[in-house]
């Protein structure tokens, strides 16, 4: 048991490949592709902020993909290693916000570049922000 009872409350985000992050991350909601975020206002905007995973296919991988493309349609082995790879970048960036102070980040994006054969590098990037309600219908 803590002697802080303010820490137990706070949600612990999982580790992330690199330390860049504090406790605590921004809340999924205050995250948008758009430059505003409906019900706030921006009070500061706090710079980019990113996360980025390098990340390999493994030889099983490959194999069970090879199968996948002889019958064609969806390769389904890689949807997934994609889908993840984009939401650890995401989560990445998420911690890496809130180390800035935001609790809401803007203009969001991803992108990805292969970096050699097999090794593909994901980044997700925004633009940090702190809102604060606007008194609108949403909130």
């Amino acid at each position: 048991m803590s002697d802080h009872p303010k820490e137990e409350a706070l949600v612990r985000a999982p580790k992330q490949p690199y330390d860049v992050a504090p406790i605590e991350g921004v809340r999924t909601d205050h995250v948008t592709t758009a430059f505003t975020l409906d019900g706030f206002r921006v009070v500061k905007n706090l710079g980019v902020v990113r996360g980025i995973v390098v990340r390999s296919r493994s030889v099983i991988g490959n194999i069970g993909a090879s199968f996948q493309i002889l019958f064609g349609g969806n390769i389904s082995i890689f949807t997934r290693l994609c889908e993840q790879a984009r939401q650890e970048a995401f989560m990445v960036m998420l911690e890496h916000a809130a180390q800035r102070g935001a609790n809401g980040v803007i203009g969001m994006r991803y992108d990805a570049t292969e970096i050699m054969g097999g090794v593909t590098e994901v980044l997700a990037y925004g633009t940090a922000v702190l809102v604060e309600p606007d008194g609108g219908a949403y909130r």
